[in-house]
């Protein structure tokens, strides 16, 4: 992993997205000269003017398979695999279009696009089908060793199966009254852990003992940190591995130790300007869209109803802002008074409603609340003050999502499912911490790149 800004991103994922930036510049190149050779394209560009477009070519599309959820782990291949290389391509080739325009006196011609297109087809799929026959594979996962066999180092393991680039060698037996770890997986500390982390060829340790105070073998962890080997606690290597702050084993002085939850002024005035821009732009440009929302509201409603939603959400330090959406539910949805999650299947929701809710088209007048500075484009998603009241009450932690802005979108809604219940808040409250802990402005953009998938491919809605 490389840590980037306080968010990590994997280098299997960065190598493969080096290797294919590489790939699309060498076929818009080769769709060229190709052409050129053939003398069947009249017009000769310069070569720093083709290798310049190459490299914008290059960049859109890898930005666009970004979009489509291309670089996600165990995406496997199959027909949706195809649709996204498909859609991914779509919007690269809208975007290059609109770039070849934007610089005078080019015209690469319409052979020139088809060749390149091909070539990239042809290129990413070879690219894509050599890294997934690979990716299983133990070159692509470091190799970590657990220090414990509880319920702390049984989270790893849980951990282990579901598509993590890391393998555990080991979990090294240090007497814990409670065994969560079956014995084929465990080994003894029969010599030093340095022997046994060469022994086992491991990459990193992982202290995971479920009382650090008993039977920790502290003498032999400093001999590993000073002999180069990597050495994380549990919630860090949580936030390394799943990009989520981890509640079962996170203590205080974890987070108030360890780097983040910062807040920089510079940062905040860079955020704020992404904010007021990004905003405008998608306001002035959504504009047609709202209207036909809007219309579409009135017509199913026959003008019985208001267009627009308002509710009280709790934003920055727990102050609380009026909220505003597109109506999806009927108007006397909580004619009782009653705050209610939404549900599968959610009854109070109409048919339109749906459509909105499911294309996110309902969240598009938060965009003001983004303009007043209630709220920013990336942020933990604002609850209902009965629903903040509740979970504060129940979860630790939980007012600490409010030290940031609400967002339109956020880390939690990119990696998890709608919330209904209190055991989808809390994992929605451990994506959130991670978010005010690693906020930047690189994190924001790569969330708001990310959430293109979810609006194209309707994740989460209810």
């Amino acid at each position: 992993m490389i840590r980037v800004f306080g968010h990590y991103i994997s280098r299997i994922f960065i190598g493969l997205g080096a290797v294919e930036f590489v790939v699309l510049w060498l076929s818009l190149l080769a769709g060229y000269y190709i052409r050129i050779e053939a003398r069947l394209e009249g017009l000769v560009v310069p070569f720093p003017t083709v290798t310049s477009l190459a490299l914008g070519y290059a960049a859109i599309t890898v930005l666009a398979m970004i979009a489509v959820g291309l670089y996600q782990r165990g995406l496997p291949w199959g027909a949706g695999f195809v649709l996204r290389i498909l859609m991914a391509f779509a919007l690269s080739f809208t975007a290059t279009v609109l770039l070849f325009y934007a610089v005078p006196n080019v015209t690469l011609g319409r052979g020139v696009v088809g060749l390149t297109l091909l070539f990239s087809l042809v290129g990413v799929l070879s690219v894509r089908s050599l890294f997934l026959r690979f990716a299983g594979s133990d070159v692509f996962h470091h190799r970590v060793l657990v220090l414990g066999v509880g319920r702390h180092a049984a989270a790893i393991r849980d951990l282990e199966g579901t598509d993590q680039l890391f393998r555990v060698v080991g979990f090294v037996n240090l007497g814990e009254p409670e065994e969560a770890i079956p014995p084929n997986r465990q080994v003894r500390l029969d010599g030093t852990l340095v022997e046994l982390m060469v022994a086992r060829d491991a990459d990193e340790l992982v202290v995971a003992v479920d009382d650090r105070r008993k039977r920790l073998p502290v003498d032999d962890i400093l001999d590993c940190k000073m002999s180069g080997m990597q050495v994380m606690d549990l919630v860090s290597f949580f936030e390394k591995e799943a990009s989520l702050v981890n509640l079962d084993v996170l203590q205080p002085s974890w987070m108030i130790f360890s780097p983040g939850f910062q807040r920089r002024p510079l940062v905040d005035l860079a955020k704020r300007t992404l904010d007021v821009v990004g905003a405008t732009v998608m306001l002035l440009g959504g504009l047609p869209v709202m209207a036909a929302v809007a219309l579409g509201i009135l017509i199913e409603s026959r003008g019985r109803g208001p267009i627009l939603f308002h509710q009280t959400r709790v934003g920055l330090n727990g102050q609380p802002f009026k909220l505003y959406k597109f109506r999806s539910m009927r108007a006397d949805a909580e004619a009782d008074g009653v705050a209610r999650w939404a549900t599968v299947g959610d009854p109070r929701v109409t048919r339109f409603g749906r459509f909105i809710r499911k294309t996110r088209l309902d969240e598009m007048p938060q965009l003001m609340n983004v303009l007043r500075g209630e709220m920013s484009l990336v942020g933990p998603r604002p609850e209902r003050p009965e629903f903040v009241a509740d979970l504060a009450s129940r979860l630790r932690y939980y007012q600490e999502r409010h030290r940031v802005k609400p967002g339109l979108t956020g880390w939690a809604q990119l990696n998890y499912q709608y919330g209904s219940s209190i055991d989808d808040a809390k994992k929605k409250l451990e994506y959130d911490l991670y978010y005010v802990k690693n906020a930047s402005l690189f994190l924001d953009l790569v969330i708001l790149l990310e959430t293109v998938e979810i609006v194209l491919w309707g994740k989460g809605a209810r």
